[in-house]
């Protein structure tokens, strides 16, 4: 399913959106502050209020993949079961206050800017094949090149690719933007399964701080990037925002954002983390 979501936000790319690519050059080093800071405060976060180990409260911090987190932390002695309910967590709740914080701060809203209302009678026989095609090569090349998130990335790149080239013109049915929503909010919600009631409380309790304290530093360095750049405010939020590619480019889906410049800095993002990750941490060991 996740290779079906990645074809489906690729369908959103097309030749007029990279003009203004050259100006992203700023935004996308910022991400190197950004990280640092976010994971900074966080890390002293769980270390003082948690009470964490070390290991446990770094990785705990990393705004990253929850799979990478939990097997870089579960390597060098940390809690994975920790982790891995901290990080889940925290896509729940990006999830959850991103659009109403958005809505709040800039008055846009998903029903106001989401695009025009697609039936799925709209959809053509050429459009489904060249759609399967895309996911299939897609997956293929993920797992060759060995991307993050291969099995969303992957398929969102082949699907893109053939969108800018002009070889399918495959609008996304508003049917399936909403199935792509409740699956990636049901998966999310699986990460809890084996945890005792009192255990989640406890994660979410803790959770709802760091991820206060996220949302913080997003908010602060897309309004300095706005202010220097002139790039749209929304826009900067989603591409800072510490949720996963999928939900984050879901949302700018719905609001109408440019998903490219949010895409893209949302892989930058995890490439910074999951390969510097590991070297800080043996840095600070030393």
């Amino acid at each position: 399913m996740s290779a079906v979501i990645g074809a489906m936000l690729g369908t959103s790319f097309s030749p007029a959106m990279f003009k203004h690519a050259g100006s992203w050059v700023l935004s996308l080093g910022g991400l190197v502050v950004f990280i640092a800071a976010a994971s900074a405060l966080v890390y002293i976060y769980y270390r003082r209020v948690a009470g964490s180990d070390h290991a446990t409260a770094y990785f705990s911090a990393m705004p990253g993949g929850v799979v990478d987190m939990v097997t870089l932390g579960m390597e060098r002695g940390a809690d994975e079961k920790m982790i891995a309910l901290v990080q889940a967590a925290r896509l729940i709740l990006v999830a959850l206050f991103l659009p109403f914080l958005i809505w709040s701060i800039t008055g846009v809203a998903p029903d106001r800017t989401a695009a025009a209302f697609i039936p799925l009678a709209s959809v053509r026989a050429n459009d489904v094949v060249w759609f399967c095609v895309a996911v299939l090569l897609g997956v293929g090349g993920g797992i060759l090149l060995r991307l993050p998130a291969r099995y969303l990335l992957g398929p969102m790149s082949a699907s893109a690719t053939m969108h800018v080239m002009g070889l399918m013109h495959f609008e996304l049915p508003t049917a399936a933007r909403a199935a792509a929503q409740i699956f990636i909010g049901a998966t999310i919600g699986c990460r809890f399964a084996m945890a005792s009631p009192r255990k989640i409380m406890t994660v979410i309790g803790l959770s709802f701080g760091s991820t206060i304290l996220l949302l913080s530093v997003t908010l602060a360095f897309a309004s300095l990037l706005s202010l220097l750049t002139g790039y749209r405010f929304t826009a900067l939020i989603l591409a800072y925002s510490p949720g996963s590619v999928a939900e984050v480019s879901l949302i700018a889906l719905s609001l109408g954002v440019e998903i490219p410049f949010v895409v893209v800095h949302q892989i930058v993002r995890l490439f910074l983390v999951i390969g510097g990750a590991a070297a800080v941490f043996r840095w600070l060991k030393r």
